[in-house]
């Protein structure tokens, strides 16, 4: 029998490696194919009318309205569920109360909900007709077809990421080193800053930037609330479409490499921490 042995692992042996080598062909062909062709199809067609066409459709006055609008809406809504996923995380990681499996799902929910029907949503509650558009109306105040429509749409969309993220690191971390620096004098400042952050932040890092790049590629929930008012209410997805469905194919890809740049800017952040954070484990 110990002589079968070696015989019985060799074969195996021989097999993961030719199915090893398969899933791994397989794997690099459809990446390629689906994509890696779809990028270098994108920038591709963003140039073929030449490089002063492309910068041309990029600084249309246009276009730069919906990069600012794009950035602005970004800049409000990261924060905003940076704030809310490290609350949420906190509470749900450190403590047990009433309602907590409530808050876990509803950490979820967005992850759940189409972003057409959360866009639809929010028109219910804020648009002319909605539960408090008269109220909002009397009050001179717009949200639906505006600014604020916008980053609250987003910000339902992109809820989760970085509770997601934080959820399991802090349950992981348990209390005993901040219930130690309590102990030693420390304010609850002190300890959320130099004992629980240190421990998250390449968790915390990860979720930023996975909500980041869901934030600037929006487009469903965006596009209900958004009313499509050019120049105003358009950031570059909805800016893309806009383009495309008028034809303007070349305008269109353009503004898209930029979407695709920034996409490209998320992915090469998001490997470099995981490289961080599996260096970090491995020490």
């Amino acid at each position: 029998m110990s002589r079968a042995l070696p015989a019985l692992r060799r074969k195996p042996g021989g097999e993961a490696g030719w199915v090893r080598t398969a899933l791994v062909g397989l794997a690099l062909a459809l990446v390629g194919l689906f994509l890696v062709l779809p990028l270098i199809a994108v920038f591709a067609q963003a140039l073929h009318k030449g490089l002063g066409s492309y910068l041309g459709a990029i600084t249309q006055p246009d276009a730069q309205a919906s990069i600012r609008l794009t950035l602005t809406v970004v800049a409000l809504v990261v924060p905003l569920n940076t704030l809310f996923g490290v609350a949420a995380a906190w509470a749900i990681a450190k403590y047990r109360f009433p309602g907590r499996s409530l808050l876990i799902s509803l950490v979820e929910l967005p992850l759940s909900v189409s972003p057409v029907i959360s866009g639809l949503v929010y028109v219910l509650l804020f648009g002319r007709q909605g539960f408090l558009g008269p109220w909002l109306e009397a009050h001179d105040l717009k949200i639906i077809f505006a600014l604020p429509g916008m980053v609250l749409a987003t910000a339902f969309v992109t809820f989760s990421y970085v509770a997601r993220e934080l959820i399991p690191l802090m349950q992981a971390q348990g209390r005993e080193e901040e219930e130690a620096a309590l102990t030693l004098g420390a304010s609850g400042w002190q300890v959320f800053w130099r004992v629980s952050l240190p421990s998250i932040r390449w968790g915390l890092l990860y979720g930023v930037i996975m909500c980041n790049a869901r934030a600037m590629g929006e487009f469903g929930a965006v596009a209900v609330v958004s009313g499509h008012i050019r120049g105003l209410t358009t950031t570059m997805p909805l800016y893309v479409e806009m383009l495309y469905n008028e034809y303007q194919g070349a305008a269109a890809f353009a503004v898209a490499s930029l979407l695709a740049l920034l996409a490209l800017g998320t992915l090469a952040a998001k490997s470099l921490l995981t490289w961080r954070m599996r260096r970090e484990h491995s020490d």
